[in-house]
């Protein structure tokens, strides 16, 4: 839907951009959803450092906690794991759901009357495509549950699978209604994991763990939207897939996310403090600071992470000058823009955009390097 534009001043936050979109916008990807896929190659004998390269993910970021890359170095690592290993669920199931399974699914329930058949269908479908994970629809007066179903132990190990099969479920249910499906909260069968802060961009702002079943909420009465898709429509969604399930219906509807689209339409200029942008939401800093708060952000942090995001898709896909990207950035002396950088990544700008990257210090390496990174190296 698009936001209506305010005759007021100051302008409200919902006001029409004043630029063009980039990639960028969409916000890059935690490091933690590409360590699972590179394992599941490496557990294949495969080199998966190679895979990364081709990609367009420098292999040693995997060494890096703060490290991220695009959506578009994402999708890409997705599609070439599908092509190369034939399995569009990272092995994640003891089943290999195999290339063309995800269009099959697409094409069948495109053709149920409303959302709650629809993932009643998924429900079914999947049971057939994979062994030990499936999900199952409950609802009541007040919220449907979608709650993931997992013949598997319990366990953190576990995390990855369940993060990737509410996407897909997520994004499948709000692509056939033709609109965002508001989680209102989400629960997670295994400890709080590092990367936890994602899940609130991902998935919802109350977020809970260590529940007996992994699951997400929305508002019951979503479940009588008609599918609005069609044979036709399923060719163009399947064609920018697995981008558009990534990426589209992330949690767009909260306090942080408007706010980091009020200040995207600011970037590169410098941007506001807190006081100016809770004067234009209409509420008072302290309350405004505590609403951050409770879906995991602070104004500050909202602020690094579009910069950050904004550099690393400079870094990755562009030929600019570090000095071009710390303008457009929105830092006045490249200096600055190199220590910002360093603390956001654990990395400098430059090597960050070669592949071949060193962690900052040994001891930092030591405490960020994974198994697979290890392996990787080793081939």
């Amino acid at each position: 839907m698009r936001d209506r534009k305010s005759h007021r001043a100051p302008p409200r936050p919902e006001t029409p951009r004043t630029r063009p979109v980039g990639p960028w916008e969409k916000g890059t990807i935690s490091i933690h959803f590409v360590r699972p896929v590179a394992a599941a190659v490496v557990t294949r004998g495969l080199d998966a450092a190679g895979f990364l390269r081709e990609a367009g993910i420098a292999p040693a970021l995997l060494d890096l906690e703060l490290s991220r890359v695009s959506p578009q170095q994402y999708s890409a690592l997705w599609r070439l794991f599908i092509q190369r290993l034939d399995d569009e669920f990272f092995f994640q199931d003891a089943r290999r759901m195999k290339a063309g399974s995800f269009a099959l699914l697409c094409r069948a329930v495109v053709h149920c009357t409303n959302l709650s058949s629809a993932i009643g269908q998924t429900g079914r479908y999947l049971g057939i495509l994979l062994d030990d994970l499936g999900i199952e629809l409950s609802a009541t007066n007040d919220a449907a549950r979608i709650s993931l179903l997992d013949r598997r132990a319990r366990g953190g190990e576990r995390g990855f699978a369940h993060e990737t099969l509410l996407v897909i479920v997520h994004g499948l249910a709000c692509w056939l209604v033709g609109r965002r499906i508001p989680i209102l909260r989400a629960g997670f069968a295994y400890p709080k994991p590092a990367h936890a802060r994602e899940y609130a961009m991902l998935f919802s702002a109350i977020t809970e763990f260590d529940c007996p079943r992994t699951f997400v909420e929305f508002d019951s009465h979503l479940l009588d939207l008609p599918v609005v898709q069609n044979d036709a429509t399923v060719k163009e969604f399947l064609r920018v897939a697995p981008e558009n399930i990534l990426l589209k219906y992330k949690n767009e509807q909260g306090l942080v996310a408007r706010v980091r689209r009020r200040l995207r339409q600011i970037l590169p200029d410098d941007l506001p403090e807190l006081d100016s942008i809770a004067r234009e939401f209409h509420t008072a800093p302290a309350t405004l600071r505590r609403r951050l708060r409770a879906e995991g952000q602070t104004y500050q942090s909202i602020k690094d992470d579009l910069r950050r995001d904004l550099a690393i898709t400079y870094l990755s896909s562009t030929t600019k000058s570090v000095q071009e990207i710390a303008r457009a950035v929105g830092f006045r002396e490249p200096s600055a823009f190199h220590r910002a950088f360093h603390k956001w990544a654990h990395i400098s700008p430059g090597a960050y955009r070669r592949a071949d990257v060193v962690p900052a210090s040994e001891d930092s390496a030591h405490r960020s390097a994974t198994p697979v990174a290890a392996a990787s190296r080793k081939r």
